[in-house]
Formats: structure tokens, C-alpha cells, sequence
């Protein structure tokens, strides 16, 4: 048996990136060279940032991700809305503002390269 336990995100600019994440989790990356950068997420789960020019194989994605989502988990409407309201303060793109769907409470925002992050309170059963 086997989990996944590293998300692998193609970026332009490793370093770029990890300044972003870095600034996003309050964390610094746990490796970092001009071509990857490593994050350990409080889940356990491991957060890669790896040149999309270097790659190997190469990725056939575009210049911009977006095909896909990293989901963080929160307790709440009013912690949805206060996320929100922070990364917009730090000046992250929002794809999509606070909004109710069939799931729970929610919002997506757009790393510099384009990929989706979607915070989001289930809700409860």
C-alpha cells in the first residue's frame, strides 16, 4: 500500500515561489536551490516547487498551471472569509471570492504561476 504524501508543482521560477509560499505558510522551505524548493506542510504532506524549465520528463503543461487545485482545509465560514481577507491583503490574485457551494464555504486564489489554491469549511454533516 502507499499514500501520496508530496504535491510537485511546475513553476517558473523556484525561487520566486518559495519567497511566495514561504510567505503564504509563515515557513521557510526545508530545501531550496535555484532549480526546487521543498516545503513540509503542518499535514505532513511535503510541497515541491520544481522548475518547470528542468524537469524531467519535460511537462507538457502550458506556461501557466491552473489545471489543477491544492485544497486547504478550514474550520468555518468566518475562517474562509479571514483567509480571504488576508491574501488579499498580501495581494494574491482571487479567482473566485468567498462564496457558499454544495460542499461548504469557499474561495480560490491564483499562485504566480497560475495554479489554483481553494480554501474551503465543509459543511458539517
Amino acid at each position: 500500500m502507499f499514500s501520496a504524501n508530496i504535491i510537485l508543482l511546475y513553476v517558473d521560477s523556484p525561487t520566486a515561489s518559495a519567497a511566495f509560499y514561504a510567505d503564504l505558510t509563515g515557513k521557510p522551505p526545508v530545501e531550496a536551490s535555484p532549480t526546487f524548493a521543498m516545503f513540509a506542510l503542518d499535514s505532513g504532506v511535503m510541497l515541491g516547487l520544481w522548475s518547470r524549465h528542468t524537469v524531467e520528463p519535460a511537462a507538457s503543461a502550458g506556461p501557466l498551471g491552473g489545471s489543477g487545485e491544492i485544497g486547504f482545509r478550514v474550520g468555518g465560514a468566518e475562517a474562509v472569509q479571514a483567509l480571504h481577507d488576508d491574501w488579499v491583503r498580501r495581494g494574491l490574485t482571487i479567482a473566485q471570492p468567498p462564496t457558499a457551494m454544495d460542499f461548504g464555504h469557499t474561495f480560490v486564489a491564483l499562485d504566480p504561476d497560475g495554479h489554483r489554491l481553494r480554501v474551503f469549511a465543509p459543511t458539517e454533516a
